[in-house]
């Protein structure tokens, strides 16, 4: 089972990678289902498999389906930055500036040379004064 579940994984990788997101989105669906029943999965392995699984969310404008992944994520490697980052993302777009800040400040304390990250954070503090300018 876990040979299985790693080629599943592999799999998933190569289809993300090639933009064949349905079927990326359906392998990482088994991954993630397998490592809930067997309970026998990398913490790295899942939330990368969480984060990309999001990102084919994302795409498509499911973002409260992606935000749950990219939580799922986290949930699964604290450590791991770039679920916060596009987390951050969409709060940021949906206009939920403080908590967008605090998931672009959290992605660079992890990695302090996360670059996108960073413009997205001045970014975010520009929009938000903007806001507050304009009174509301």
């Amino acid at each position: 089972m876990e040979q299985d579940s790693c080629t599943t994984l592999e799999r998933a990788h190569v289809e993300f990678k090639k933009r064949n997101f349905l079927l990326a989105e359906e392998l990482y669906t088994k991954y993630l289902t397998s490592c809930l029943q067997t309970r026998n999965c990398d913490a790295g392995d899942l939330a990368i498999a969480y984060n990309n699984r999001g990102q084919i969310k994302y795409f498509r404008v499911d973002f409260h389906e992606a935000m749950e992944d990219y939580g799922s994520a986290i949930d699964s490697n604290c450590q791991f930055e770039v679920p916060y980052y596009n987390r951050g993302l969409i709060r940021y777009r949906l206009g939920f500036f403080q908590e967008a800040q605090s998931d672009f400040r959290r992605a660079i304390e992890l990695n302090p040379n996360f670059e996108d990250a960073k413009v997205s954070l001045r970014q975010t503090l520009l929009d938000q004064e903007h806001k507050m300018n304009r009174g509301y």
